[in-house]
């Protein structure tokens, strides 16, 4: 357990100090690659990508994986445009927050606490309008 853990968080690190290194923390970048005037993260997305993809076929093919269908739930476009719209707009992903954190900058306190009052809304909203099955990643 404390082996795994420790695995863990070396991982955890090396991602954070990468994600700061290319340049992820900045809002500035960020601001950027929103507006098409630096392609540079949105290539570096697409190399994720496009490294990733094959991967993971090739890792069920090696574990013999059977990688279930399904359609795409109903809260996928809303969510989408809600991270997508607080990741412009704040500048963060939630692990690029914790990036900026390990940087020092502060401000990723606000930006934190807006995706817990978000989870939260989320969650109020849900119960009382939406009511749709959450669970669709957990069904087998």
């Amino acid at each position: 357990m404390i082996r795994d853990l420790a695995a863990t968080l070396a991982v955890a690190f090396a991602l954070g100090f990468s994600l700061s290194r290319i340049g992820f923390s900045s809002w500035d970048e960020v601001h950027a690659m929103f507006t098409f005037a630096d392609l540079r993260l949105t290539l570096i997305f697409a190399l994720g990508v496009a490294i990733l993809v094959p991967s993971w076929v090739v890792l069920g093919k090696l574990q013999k994986v059977e990688w279930p269908t399904r359609g795409v739930h109903k809260g996928t476009l809303v969510g989408g445009v809600l991270f997508g719209v607080g990741w412009a707009l704040s500048g963060a992903c939630p692990s690029i927050a914790f990036v900026q954190l390990g940087e020092g900058q502060l401000a990723a306190l606000v930006t934190l606490g807006g995706i817990l009052v978000g989870n939260y809304a989320y969650g109020a909203i849900h119960a009382r309008f939406l009511r749709w099955d959450t669970g669709s990643c957990l069904d087998r």
